[in-house]
């Protein structure tokens, strides 16, 4: 027992120490940390020193997911998701239904020992894309935002959908029995509205219970980050529990408290949940990507499959998995290219959206942004064994073997390319984003202004040079911002950025006194630690 827990603390050590090496060597590539890892697990697997770690689908499910959609939905704004809709439901549902009759198809006539059955359920496996890995690649090289969140909204969705869908194949490949259309619809009906369903009420219950804390004890964050750690876990297990979708549940939760956070937590909650959040997303999904580079081992251990006449030579199973990972791309493609005009055609005919066709290098931006992650793989391993009947699963060795070619050859392929072609397109930020955003930040500085000038300084002289001298302030930051749209952006910048440089320099001389007054111990340590946080915030506040 004890030699166990030593053993799973040991495993644990290791994998978080090469997760932390190889995001530095990450960084210092400038290539985003899901390819390093993902490489790095797959060398680093050839080495018996390193522990031999197995990817327990039932682990990813329980423990890992809900997290990891909670967080995605959490960052994800309401208003863009809602407005984003037509285009999201066609890639979502749409796409995830597309991709499983188009490698069923394909399946079916193309790899032996495949029927159309199993093939639906190679399709649904390979149907969910990874946000982390495009996030990371696209937020790199500047992708604009109207666009990533598309793509992110994408994944969200086609998590819960992906995995409806190979609960349908499973079943009928398990059970050797095809549903009635009305069954079917009836109980995909089910797994998402009971799914949302589920996660609404449990959101609404946080959301409560975060106000009453607020109320309660206004100065503590600590129950606020609690309750926020444990929320996608009540969501997901109250969703499998109606039998409904716990994935669902755990973004419909993750969207509302996301929506409602700004009125029921307080700034520090805020920001310590910030914190935690992302502390955590990064962790979870840094050991998730080395631990499926680790993988191969064991992937291919007893995994070549024998289809009558010994194991498949090496070279006609990378054949298979380079022709999978090719029409998957071609479907995408083609589905997005297609359903772009469709999506655009509700958006302005039905929902009277003013909002402008996307540019097809966008659609091929979009089309190229399919990566595979630990879904996909998690997805796989959990194909039972055998059928009802007891015969063992069909194919099962095959589509574990496809699924993580897939997961390679996106991560790597397409994670590595993804960057070149967004510049080789000129995708970036239009002006009008750009504009937007320093015209909400003008309308916030003439409301304090407005305010200011609001205010009665008749009867208190100090409180009139306190407001007087405040009005001077945001007078100064709103001239700042006019004089940008005017033509002096050059100026600007090259003035924000001594500006920057100086304040740093600053800070960091003041972090240089700080540690000497610690020395000599002339001021209390707590002292020190409440000037120390004012640094840190100060900090936080020119890097955001």
């Amino acid at each position: 027992m004890g030699s166990g827990i030593h053993h799973i603390e040991l495993t644990l050590l290791v994998l978080v120490v090469l997760v932390a090496l190889l995001a530095v060597f990450a960084q210092k590539l400038k290539t985003p940390y899901p390819i390093i890892l993902v490489v790095g697990g797959l060398v680093l697997s050839f080495f018996h020193v390193i522990p031999h770690v197995s990817l327990n689908p039932t682990f990813v499910f329980l423990v890992i997911l809900p997290p990891l959609v909670f967080a995605s939905a959490l960052n994800t704004p309401w208003s863009e998701f809602r407005a984003n809709m037509p285009v999201l439901l066609m890639l979502g549902l749409g796409l995830v239904g597309f991709t499983v009759a188009g490698i069923a198809v394909f399946a079916h006539f193309v790899i032996p020992g495949f029927d159309w059955r199993s093939g639906a359920v190679l399709g649904a496996v390979l149907s969910t894309t990874d946000v982390i890995a495009v996030a990371a690649v696209a937020t790199r090289v500047g992708l604009p935002h109207s666009l990533l969140s598309i793509i992110e909204g994408e994944s969200l969705v086609n998590d819960g959908t992906g995995l409806l869908a190979l609960q349908f194949t499973t079943a009928m490949v398990v059970s050797g029995a095809i549903p009635s259309f009305m069954e079917g619809v009836g109980e995909f009906v089910w797994l998402m509205l009971g799914g949302i369903g589920a996660g609404l009420l449990i959101a609404w219950l946080v959301t409560r219970f975060d106000q009453l804390l607020v109320r309660k004890f206004p100065a503590s964050s600590e129950l606020q980050i609690l309750v926020s750690l444990v929320t996608p876990y009540f969501a997901y297990l109250l969703g499998e529990s109606l039998h409904a979708s716990g994935v669902m549940a755990t973004l419909a939760c993750g969207l509302y408290v996301g929506r409602t956070a700004p009125e029921t937590l307080s700034s520090r909650a805020r920001l310590d949940a910030r914190a935690v959040w992302g502390m955590i997303d990064f962790v979870l999904n840094g050991l998730v990507f080395i631990v499926i580079g680790l993988q191969l081992p064991s992937i291919l251990d007893g995994i070549r499959p024998n289809r009558g006449h010994g194991p498949l030579p090496w070279s006609h199973m990378l054949a298979e998995a380079s022709l999978v990972f090719g029409i998957l791309v071609v479907l995408r493609l083609m589905w997005i290219y297609s359903g772009a005009y469709f999506a655009q055609w509700i958006r302005v005919r039905m929902l009277k959206q003013q909002v402008q066709r996307q540019n097809p290098r966008e659609l091929v931006v979009m089309a190229w942004s399919g990566m595979r992650g630990v879904l996909t793989l998690a997805a796989a391993l959990s194909l039972p064994v055998l059928t009802d009947s007891g015969t063992p699963f069909p194919a099962r060795e095959t589509i574990i073997f496809l699924a993580f070619s897939v997961i390679l050859a996106s991560l790597v392929g397409q994670g590595l390319t993804l960057p070149a072609l967004i510049r080789k397109l000129g995708i970036t930020e239009p002006e009008a984003a750009r504009q937007d955003a320093l015209e909400a930040r003008r309308e916030m500085l003439r409301f304090v202004l407005r305010t200011l000038h609001g205010i009665d300084t008749s009867k208190d002289e100090v409180e009139a040079k306190v407001v007087d001298q405040m009005i001077r302030t945001y007078n100064q930051r709103l001239q700042g911002l006019d004089s940008t749209s005017e033509g002096e952006t050059q100026n600007e910048a090259q003035l924000e950025q001594k500006y920057r440089e100086l304040g740093a320099q600053l800070r960091a001389a003041q972090r240089g006194e700080l540690m000497r007054l610690r020395q000599q111990g002339q001021f209390r340590e707590s002292t020190l630690r409440g000037i120390e946080r004012e640094l840190d915030l100060m900090e936080l506040r020119w890097e955001g």
